[in-house]
């Protein structure tokens, strides 16, 4: 207001608009300014023509927009007009003080007022308005920010806001009005806004932020469209301040109506090139299932997708509802019709500093020129949210330089990407294990993914490196490669050492949203070695040492060398890969070894998960089904290392490779075999078939906030590993000191007494999963139900990795 005002008073002295028309640049004079050049200020009245009033109003108001100036007079003097000007100060620094919840780095970022720039106070102002707003979005309302100065020679000051952070205000209840088909906790557990508790000093979503809930409110929505109640609203949400506790309670109402199922489905085409009941199997649901928003949104962009791959790149489908009251169903007609012919004039990709603008292009299946389409710019927005690139990114339109032309706005916010990490833990197989690892998801702003890691431990160690870049020539075809150095010592479940040193390429081919192909190769050594005390045929005291290796192991000595060439076909429908709730993930792999090197089979196994909700998505029910099977080609046998173990991956409750084939040696007792009585180091051989089972139910555990990750679990497997197809005896043994390891006869030939049987093991359990910030870790507690006399059981299994 105050330099409007200023410029209605310019106009006024200036002594008409006649004699102002007459003026030129050259008889602009400037007055007042001292660091300012004076054709800065005639650059804002010159180059519009003449100097008419509104040019000269319109110089005005940008020379106080510049923020130089504090004061700007126009008058005439003789045959010239007179620019007066009162230059800005000019800030030496700018300072923070008392603030300790939020760096001063954060501060700086969002600030206006810069280091060398002009003293504004408006700007001041705004900017201690603004630091204050990011106090109260996390949760500090009694924040007051206070702008002073301290006045420097040659017109600088320094610019120093004073702060004082206030007591946080946290939400000590969210509480629901009217909700009758789900309880609280439910609804709280779809909100990202989170009650208060003795986890509050790590975490930050307890606190009252409006947009934050806003964006609640829209969740719950979904949440209930996707259950049958299309008629869902709310109808208030209030947020309560007592000033005594300092803590709101959030009260939220609603309308939930009644729950709808899916009532007849039919697809209408007003294309005559296209025939609706084509379009009929790409609708995924089904009448007299429950009405689910998310699935007629499927439903869209499947045939949306089906119609641009025919080449209508113009029509639409658009669902149209047909609600019935008394039968509560909802009849649902998918239209296509003929779109407006609109073209996409450009993409503006804005706000990315450090990732290149190629890579959020590559996201989008249009570019510029292609025919727009909505469907098409929602399934990008969700592909560059799915990077993990950004912290937010937001898609907007805007009218391009024709009614036929549109321009897409892509905003994004770049955000931290690499990764460091320094991991330990324990398992009850590796024993202590560690890690330290160093990665980038979005190397050099390229969208590559790189990692190297060194893992340490007890039992096992080694080196690894992987790289990927997910558009290999420009096409959405991964390509990457890894290598690899591993060391894994004798434990007490087997009585060898491998060292494995290798590599691999490998390729994506996305067929659809949810199918992948990928290819790899693979070639590495192995190098198994086996310790003096399970080499010598007899022991200290001349006995036969009944720990010995199998001789299975014994030809499996040495270096070999594999190469490998693999095939996957992956289904993947998750709704969250790391923590799923629902969908499906399916993945068959085949594999040949052989071409060159010593190992020579083929191979295939498959491992099918489906996640669904039991009880109102609180309990969350696994099942998985798992099978392989590997044969040798050629004249050799199939190696011991190339066999499948059978463990607790396939059925808790067993030791690793507890079960399956097993060279049960004897104890040579008055020269008899007992074969269910064997050594303590018996050692597993694996089979060339497995297949197996699991159930599990996953459940939140009652009275505990949902901040700490922490579940239950209650299972049951069942599975089974057999048929050994590797040596049944070995000749020309030797014991560690390089003497012939004869055994009674004079022979050094030793034999696989295979224990081998189809019999399914089971088991049932519980298991604590803690999904923590520090890396996840689980418990296993399993009871075995069924097994063989020579298989090792393990009643408890640790898991998992802390990040510190």
């Amino acid at each position: 207001m105050a330099a409007q005002a200023l410029v209605a008073g310019a106009g006024v002295s200036v002594l008409g608009v006649a004699e102002a028309n007459a003026q030129s640049a050259s008889n602009i004079s400037v007055r007042g300014n001292q660091r300012v050049d004076a054709e800065t200020v005639r650059s804002y009245f010159t180059g519009r023509g003449p100097l008419t009033q509104p040019v000269i109003d319109e110089g005005i108001r940008g020379l106080y927009a510049s923020g130089l100036f504090s004061d700007v007079r126009v008058t005439r003097s003789g045959g010239g007009i007179v620019v007066s000007v009162s230059e800005n100060q000019v800030i030496n620094r700018v300072a923070f003080e008392g603030n300790s919840k939020v760096k001063d780095a954060v501060l700086t970022a969002e600030v206006q007022s810069k280091s060398r720039g002009p003293f504004n106070p408006a700007v001041v102002q705004s900017d201690a308005q603004r630091i204050t707003e990011i106090y109260r979005r996390s949760g500090r309302y009694e924040a007051t920010v206070t702008p002073k100065t301290i006045n420097q020679p040659n017109g600088r000051v320094d610019l120093v806001f004073e702060i004082n952070e206030g007591d946080k205000t946290k939400i000590q209840a969210i509480t629901f009005e009217g909700n009758e088909a789900f309880g609280d906790g439910t609804l709280r557990d779809q909100m990202t806004t989170t009650e208060s508790n003795w986890l509050s000093w790590i975490k930050t979503s307890d606190v009252y932020d409006p947009d934050r809930v806003n964006a609640d409110l829209e969740l719950l929505r979904k949440f209930y469209l996707n259950h049958g109640y299309a008629d869902f609203r709310v109808i208030s949400a209030n947020a309560d301040l007592d000033k005594t506790t300092n803590a709101f309670t959030l009260k939220i109402a609603v309308e939930e109506g009644q729950q709808y199922r899916f009532g007849a489905i039919n697809v209408e085409s007003n294309v005559p090139e296209i025939d609706g009941a084509t379009l009929k199997s790409k609708i995924v649901s089904s009448a007299g299932s429950i009405y689910s928003a998310q699935d007629v949104d499927k439903s869209v962009e499947a045939m949306s997708l089906e119609l641009a791959a025919r080449g209508y790149a113009f029509a639409q489908v658009r669902p149209r509802g047909d609600r019935n009251l008394s039968e509560r169903t909802i009849g649902l007609t998918y239209v296509v019709e003929e779109g407006a012919r609109v073209y996409v004039e450009r993409i503006n990709i804005r706000g990315n500093t450090r990732t290149r603008d190629y890579v959020v292009r590559r996201e989008f299946d249009i570019g510029e020129g292609d025919a727009y389409n909505q469907i098409f710019i929602d399934r990008a927005e969700r592909r560059i949210k799915a990077l993990g690139f950004f912290k937010t990114v937001k898609i907007t339109t805007e009218p391009g330089s024709s009614p036929d032309r549109v321009i897409v706005n892509v905003d994004v916010e770049d955000q931290p990407t690499g990764e460091f990490s320094v991991a330990g833990g324990y398992s009850t197989s590796d024993g202590i294990i560690g890690e330290v690892a160093l990665g980038e998801r979005n190397f050099l702003g390229r969208g590559q993914y790189a990692r190297i890691a060194a893992q340490f431990g007890q039992n096992a160690s080694g080196f690894d490196f992987s790289f990927t870049e997910p558009y290999f020539l420009g096409y959405r075809v991964s390509a990457g490669f890894d290598a690899y150095v591993k060391r894994r010592d004798d434990t007490d479940y087997t009585s060898y050492k491998v060292d494995t040193y290798g590599g691999g390429i490998r390729f994506g081919f996305p067929v659809s949203e949810e199918f992948t192909i990928g290819t790899r190769y693979q070639l590495y050594q192995q190098d198994l070695k086996i310790p003096g005390r399970y080499r010598d045929i007899y022991n200290k005291n001349g006995n036969v040492n009944e720990d010995r290796a199998s001789a299975a192991i014994f030809e499996a000595e040495g270096k070999t060398i594999t190469s490998l060439a693999g095939l996957s076909l992956i289904y993947n429908t998750l709704d969250n890969p790391a923590d799923p709730t629902l969908g499906f993930y399916a993945e068959l792999k085949g594999d040949v070894a052989g071409l060159g090197g010593d190992a020579k089979y083929v191979r295939a196994t498959f491992d099918g998960r489906y996640y669904h909700p039991l009880v109102l998505d609180n309990v969350i029910g696994m099942l998985r089904v798992q099978g392989g099977h590997v044969k040798a080609f050629g004249s050799d046998d199939l190696r011991v290392l190339d066999h499948f173990p059978g463990g607790p991956d396939l059925v808790r409750g067993f030791e690793p490779q507890g079960f399956g084939p097993r060279d049960v040696r004897s104890r040579y007792a008055n020269g008899s075999i007992n074969p269910f009585k064997g050594s303590p180091n018996d050692d597993p051989l694996g089979g060339t078939t497995y297949f197996g089972a699991s159930a599990e139910a996953q459940f939140p555990i009652f009275g505990l906030p949902k901040e700490i990750g922490l579940k239950g679990a209650v299972f049951a497997d069942a599975g089974t590993v057999f048929n050994y197809e590797g040596i049944r005896s070995i000749s020309g043994v030797r014991n560690g000191d390089g003497a012939p390891g004869n055994l009674a006869g004079g022979t050094s030939k030793i034999e696989v007494n295979a224990m081998d049987s189809k019999k399914i093991r089971s088991s049932v359990g519980a298991s604590l999963l803690w999904n923590s910030p520090l890396g996840p870790i689980r418990f296993d507690f399993a009871k075995v139900l069924t097994k063989e006399k020579y298989d090792e059981t393990q009643f408890f299994r640790f898991s998992g990795g802390t990040r510190f």
